[in-house]
């Protein structure tokens, strides 16, 4: 009765502005997600096709302006709505599909052709710098992105522009997607290949289910994370694959009440944590958990990393969980001089209440476990429960299979391989 009256309090609030979707069922909206991939959603909802809207299938007829009019009629359609890209290759430019929408339910976006960004940089002002990513999803409560298509970002054309291992104020390329103050989401079938940047991008967000994704390019591709989140809650990604340049997973600042599972990771740089402390006033990290997951021939596993800056936060309540791990490179590392190790001074990054549970596979590396924590802010309940990590690097490595643990306090559970630190 309570939540009834809150969901009606806020319809009075949008009644002005929108229409009140109620309160958001998770299975319901997954379940219209996998009817969404299918065509299968019904006569009441109303289809817009972007062949109508002028759109054409042809791989070289730009049609950024075509998708922008089917996505404003099907988001300022006062009933259900679906915007159809069709079997074809569509080729784009960055866009913008910005709310508030006017559906009663989910808006969802059908997505079974090939839609390719347009590979000339001077379609893209800067993605860091102004926000001009390839195609931006902003300020929609209730949305679906499903389907069998697929969005190439062409970004072999440009990776060679990307400066970031030079330059640590680098702007970054665009992302193929992302979703900036999106509430209610579900992103479902889809896959994407070779991102100039990131393939997902998540900020300002909440309540966001990724599911059944694949997620593709190269393993030397520059800073195509698969999944880079900031400043959102409750992302749940589930049974998905990811194979790219940079983090499977990234989860930076404001990143609270996380879930990843099921999901195959490889090329890449594994589940990441940070990096923290890279900016003024950064929220805190909680709630995070990894579990059932696979990771093969990674340059990371789990890692958590932080700035040595005088930018304090707190990363807290993580969970890393029935992890299998194949010839992957620092399988469980936190460090806390990432990146910037001419400053003297200690991150400022508390971390806290860190739990490795049943951690088991092989490790390219001779440290396999490996804690370098804050002088100033020492890590606080690290604990490592059944690690069983075997070496498989190369054999004529002499150095013992170990751990290195500095500045953390750390508890041992059951079985441990590498042993423990002294």
């Amino acid at each position: 009765m309570a939540a009834f009256a809150i969901v009606m309090m806020v319809c009075l609030v949008l009644i002005h502005g929108g229409q009140c979707k109620g309160l958001f069922n998770a299975a319901e909206a997954l379940h219209k997600a996998k009817d969404a991939e299918n065509g299968d959603v019904g006569p009441d909802v109303k289809a817009f096709n972007v062949l109508d809207y002028g759109a054409k299938p042809d791989g070289k007829t730009d049609s950024s302006i075509n998708f922008r009019r089917t996505f404003e009629a099907a988001c300022n359609f006062h009933g259900d709505a679906m915007m159809v890209i069709p079997e074809g290759e569509f080729l784009m430019g960055p866009v913008l599909f910005s709310g508030p929408c006017s559906n009663p339910s989910l808006l969802i976006i059908q997505v079974n052709g090939i839609v390719k960004a347009q590979s000339n940089m001077a379609y893209y002002r800067g993605g860091g710098d102004d926000d001009t990513d390839w195609i931006t999803f902003q300020a929609i409560d209730g949305l679906i992105v499903s389907g069998r298509g697929t969005f190439h970002g062409q970004g072999s054309q440009v990776w060679g522009f990307n400066d970031c291992a030079r330059k640590s104020n680098c702007v970054r390329l665009p992302a193929t997607l992302k979703f900036i103050k999106v509430t209610d989401a579900i992103i479902r079938g889809i896959k994407s290949i070779d991102p100039k940047g990131f393939h997902i991008m998540i900020s300002m967000s909440r309540n966001f289910r990724i599911f059944s994704v694949d997620l593709q390019a190269p393993g030397d591709s520059p800073n195509t994370d698969g999944i880079h989140m900031s400043k959102s809650d409750l992302v749940k990604i589930s049974k998905t694959v990811i194979a790219t340049g940079d983090d499977c997973v990234s989860m930076i600042h404001g990143s609270t009440n996380i879930s990843i599972k099921k999901v195959i990771c490889g090329p890449g740089h594994g589940f990441s944590i940070g990096s923290l402390g890279h900016y003024d006033d950064e929220a805190d990290v909680s709630g995070i958990i990894v579990k059932n997951c696979s990771l093969r021939e990674t340059d990371n596993g789990v890692r958590i990393k932080t700035y040595k800056t005088d930018s304090p936060s707190k990363a807290s309540g993580i969970i890393f969980q029935d992890l299998i791990m194949t010839r992957v490179q620092n399988p469980i590392i936190i460090d806390q001089e990432y990146g910037n190790t001419k400053y003297s001074q200690p991150s400022k990054v508390r971390i806290s209440d860190v739990h490795y549970i049943n951690i088991r596979g092989t490790s390219a590396s001779k440290v396999a476990v490996d804690l370098l924590c804050s002088a100033s802010n020492p890590c606080q309940g690290i604990h490592l429960d059944n690690v069983n990590l075997q070496y498989a690097g190369p054999p004529n490595d002499d150095m013992p299979f170990s751990s290195n643990c500095r500045n953390a306090r750390v508890a041992y559970h059951g079985y441990q391989s590498p042993p423990p630190c002294r």
